[in-house]
């Protein structure tokens, strides 16, 4: 459930601190007070789109905390796939920010999310039903995605198993239209893939290669500095000015030799200048011989550069790396071989293709056969709920007809349809249904679903359109019956709703000093019934409406009871 909501700077409301309950919580307030601010807050905490006219009047930043606390598994899931931490007590806290320049930056539980991020979270958390779930309503392509949430895990098994297979038979399908071009394209192809394989073949390439070829470029383009320091040191360690260095470590160890005889402290000494001097030897002749085999080679560094230049060629046009070009040279090969068996290949993948078709069509009447069962129990439950609200002569019923092609979906065509009137055709709900029935059959479908999955939060905004009196009454307890299940917040001006309030909370817009603010705040018992006196009679509050008043709120009590 929403627990707590901190709106700071949007639009009118310069900051208000809300605290939801449990039940129903009802907003009121006059027209153009901002009712609407509070739900717009939440949808923009929740990762919705605003206009710039959603930041207060020369205010840097606009923002939106929203605390929830939930034990919905699927809100645990979404944390840990993203490495959002989780509260041992459920608890989720959303942040958004708004900036002057329109960019946004979110956290949920301290992490920054993206907004896309938030919408996929916001599905498990809440449903909002406003204006645009009339819209929902109103397009049949909308419906069977609400029959699949009646449906639960039953059909979710089901249709990811459907899902995996129609993407197997994309790839198949694929594959086949590529061995079924005309035999033109399909030559051209094969000359093409046959040229590129031999090139990269008759390269003979390895993956280090160019590595290597950079080294010797590197050594031959420096011979001629290699072979001056080389000889400056054979002469040095053969012919110096004052002797050969070889010679003269000699007599060095002769000397320490001699010494260590008179001296026996110096015999460690000796012996390590002894193992020194060999390595001098060793590696003064190694190195001779080296120099020995040291030419200047300009043929062999234009060679060098043929083949870096080779090497350069077939990664321009194969991947920008050695790694890729050996890469692109095995899929190529695949490909060749695929193609050069296309009839045998095409044979095999149409069978393929027949046997996925046939194992979907198999899954898909599993579906069918859910949706059906299902939609056999929501109608009697939407219609029952219907009865309720005023609308006792209504037939609704959920059409799924079958479709000749695949979709993302299975094969099922599903429709909502209703009989708002004794002895009327169910025709489609977009070409019968009017604003005031459109809210009730969608509350009856909120309140059926609220079986059906864990979302822990119902939001209605303009629930009460087209209805009133009688009606209004039993839209009221049908709401108050569905709190006893699922927090609900809903925005009205109808009493017979208000007064079904468990929380009631007044938003108000007041001027002071020349600027324009709006507030919400918390009623008690005694100030609800002085809102639901002001939405029975108007501004002027009279005894006889705050008896009406108390009666409608008092009608609570006696239904509960």
């Amino acid at each position: 459930m929403l627990e707590h909501l901190h709106i700071k700077n949007v639009a009118l409301i310069a900051e208000s601190e809300l605290y939801f309950q449990k039940g129903l919580n009802i907003l009121t307030g006059e027209t153009g007070a901002g009712k609407s601010m509070v739900i717009d807050s939440l949808h923009f905490a929740l990762g919705g789109r605003v206009n710039k006219d959603f930041l207060r009047k020369e205010a840097n930043t606009a923002i939106v905390e929203a605390l929830f606390r939930t034990d919905n598994p699927k809100v645990a899931q979404f944390l840990e796939e993203n490495g959002i931490s989780q509260e041992d007590d459920g608890s989720v806290l959303i942040s958004r920010i708004m900036q002057n320049n329109g960019k946004t930056i979110a956290r949920v539980n301290g992490s920054t999310v993206t907004a896309g991020m938030l919408r996929d979270l916001s599905t498990e958390l809440l449903d909002i039903y406003g204006q645009h779930d009339h819209q929902s309503l109103l397009n049949p392509s909308k419906h069977i995605l609400l029959l699949d949430r009646f449906c639960g895990a039953d059909l979710a098994v089901q249709l990811e198993d459907y899902r995996q297979w129609s993407r197997k038979l994309k790839d198949v399908r694929k594959q086949l239209a590529m061995l079924c071009k005309d035999e033109s394209s399909l030559a051209q192809r094969m000359d093409i893939l046959q040229f590129q394989i031999e090139e990269i073949a008759q390269a003979n390439i390895t993956i280090d290669e160019e590595e290597s070829l950079l080294e010797q470029k590197k050594r031959l383009q420096g011979m001629d500095k290699l072979i001056r320091h080389s000889m400056q040191g054979m002469k040095l360690l053969y012919d110096g000015e004052y002797g050969s260095v070889c010679d003269n470590f000699g007599e060095v160890i002769h000397c320490l030799q001699e010494a260590a005889m008179l001296d026996s402290s110096l015999s460690d000494l000796a012996e390590r200048m002894e193992t020194t001097y060999a390595q001098l030897e060793d590696g003064a002749r190694e190195w001779k011989r080296y120099t020995e085999q040291l030419e200047i080679n300009p043929e062999g560094l234009e060679e060098i550069e043929e083949r870096l230049q080779l090497l350069y060629r077939l990664k321009r046009k194969y991947g920008g790396s050695m790694a890729a070009v050996l890469d692109f040279y095995e899929k190529a090969t695949e490909e060749l071989e695929f193609l050069k068996n296309s009839e045998e290949k095409t044979m095999e993948l149409e069978k393929e293709c027949h046997q996925m078709e046939k194992h979907m069509q198999e899954i898909a009447a599993k579906m069918t056969q859910i949706r059906t069962n299902t939609a056999k129990q929501v109608q009697v439950q939407v219609e029952e709920a219907l009865h309720d609200m005023q609308m006792v002569q209504a037939k609704f019923e959920i059409s799924i007809q079958p479709q000749p092609q695949f979709t993302s979906d299975g094969v099922d065509k599903v429709e909502f349809l209703i009989a708002a009137n004794a002895g009327a055709d169910l025709r489609p709900l977009a070409k019968i249904a009017s604003g005031g029935e459109m809210s009730r059959v969608m509350l009856a479908l909120k309140t059926v679903l609220v079986d059906a999955d864990k979302i822990g939060t119902f939001i209605f905004d303009e629930i009460d359109t087209g209805v009133s009196g009688k009606t209004a009454r039993k839209v009221g307890e049908k709401l108050h019956f569905l709190a006893q299940k699922r927090q609900i917040l809903c925005i009205t001006h109808l009493p017979q709703i208000a007064a079904m309030a468990d929380s009631h909370y007044l938003i108000e817009k007041k001027e002071t000093q020349g600027d324009t603010t709006t507030t919400v705040c918390a009623l008690n018992q005694e100030a609800s019934y002085l809102e639901v006196a002001r939405l029975i009679g108007g501004e002027e509050i009279t005894q006889t409406a705050l008896a009406a008043a108390k009666e409608l709120c008092d009608e609570k009590n006696r239904i509960s009871s």
